[in-house]
Parts: structure tokens; sequence; C-alpha cells
């Protein structure tokens, strides 16, 4: 495997990334070429260590996932109905994943296509913040099943590495009737199932290619994933209470600019 540090670059790249609408898999992409770790254990690895970012969902929203199991009597979103509601908007890209998922990584795991998905990205940013939207929908209890699956059917478009998870189901939340912060905190918790089938088929399919030796480099990489996107999620919730998703969106034409231009 690479040096440790590489380990440690990624992984802050993966946590402070992954549940900004700026596309994770795509600065990891973009990083791994910079640092010269590509190939079929790169891409594994880049995969693996979303579980870092996804244990911090888990803690950051204990409350949420544990009402899941045990429902709590004044929250909708929680017991059967909770998991219904995750289980909608999961569904969608896990099919079309799983029936892609070959195509995807063989022709779209690449700084061109990074590029092009940052900049479609960012135009539904600018879009959907500048429409006039009622905003319906505000807390998580009040999201109905039509909701869940239409955030769903957006999230499909993060299938396309660089148009970011996040940037996908928050608009699409939007588009729908959420408030800003919250499609975004339904989107960190509806993250959780999808990014741990994805991880887990991926690392099911690819352990073979790591030795005992690379556990270190994956534990290091996992750990400082984990810090990274909790520090990036609870920062992105107070910004979401002051600021519109615009600067996110200039930020990512800017660098899919730069990709274009050097890359």
């Amino acid at each position: 495997m690479a040096p440790w540090y590489v380990a440690i670059i990624l992984g802050i790249v993966e946590g402070l990334t992954e549940f900004l609408p700026v596309s994770s898999t795509g600065h990891l992409i973009i990083a791994g070429h910079l640092l010269n770790f590509t190939g079929p254990k790169a891409e594994t690895f880049e995969i693996v260590i979303q579980l870092g970012a996804i244990l911090a969902v888990v803690v950051l929203y204990w409350d949420r996932f544990v009402g899941l199991i045990f429902p709590v009597g004044n929250r909708k979103f929680s017991g059967m109905h909770g998991l219904w509601l995750l289980f909608l908007t999961s569904l969608p890209a896990s099919v079309v994943g799983l029936l892609t998922h070959h195509y995807i990584k063989a022709y779209l795991f690449s700084p061109f296509t990074v590029a092009l998905a940052l900049a479609a990205g960012a135009v539904l940013i600018f879009v959907v913040e500048a429409m006039d939207l009622k905003k319906t929908t505000q807390t998580v209890d009040e999201i109905t099943p039509k909701i869940a699956l239409g955030i769903g059917l957006f999230q499909c478009l993060a299938l396309w590495p660089g148009f970011s998870r996040s940037a996908s189901t928050i608009m699409g939340g939007m588009l729908l009737g959420a408030k800003r912060t919250v499609a975004a905190e339904y989107s960190f918790i509806a993250a959780v199932p999808i990014m741990f089938a994805a991880t887990g088929y991926d690392f099911l399919k690819n352990y073979a290619l790591f030795e005992n030796s690379d556990l270190i480099f994956l534990l290091i990489g996992f750990v400082v994933s984990f810090i990274a996107a909790w520090l990036a999620i609870k920062g992105f919730i107070v910004l979401l209470g002051r600021l519109t998703l615009r600067p996110f969106a200039v930020y990512r034409l800017a660098l899919a600019a730069l990709i274009l231009l050097f890359l």
C-alpha cells in the first residue's frame, strides 16, 4: 500500500467532503491521482473509508437510529415507519447502482467525468436556490413516503462520481418542499443504509486485494475519516442556518475548471 500519510490525507478528504454537496468520490479520485494512488486497490480503499464517515452520522444522530429500533411515541420518523422511509429512499439508487456498477467503475472514475459531474451539480444547486419553493416540511418527522421516494430518485444522480450524493438528496428534498436544514439532516441519515450496503458490497468483492499489512493503512483512513466527517457535519448544519448552498456551487465550478485545465 501507499505510505501512511496518504491514508491520513484521503481520510481527511473523505470525511470533510462526504456530507457536503461537493462530492467526496470526486475529491478522492482527484486526490488519488495527485498522490499517485490509483487502481483497483485504491478505489476499494476509498470506498471502505466511507464507513468512518458513516459511523460519524450514526454517532451524531444516535437517538434517531435508536428510535428506528425502539419507536418514540411523539416521533413519526421512528420504528417501522422510519425504516419504511429509509427503504424507499435507498431503493432506487440501490437497484440502478447494482445494474450499472461495472459500467460506473469502468467509465466514470476519471478526472474528466468528475469535472463534468461537479459542473452539472453546481447548475442544479443554482437552479434550486433560485426557485421560490414552499417549505412545507419543517422537521424530519414530517418526511412522507412520497418525499422519501422522491429523494431516493434524486439520489440516483449521485451514481455519477462527482455529482455528490449529498447535493442530489438535499436538492431533491428542497424541491419536494423540505426546509434546507431538514433536507440536509435527512440526507445524512438516509446515507447510512445505502452507503453501508455499497461499501459492504464493494469490500466483499475486493477484500482479496488487501493483505494483513494493509489493515493499519485502512484503520488510519477509517479513524481520520470519522473525525473529519464529525466536524464537517456539525459545521455544515450551522452554516445552513445562515447561508444558501450557492457558495458550494461556486466552489464546484471552480474545481471543475481547475481539473479540466490541469488534469
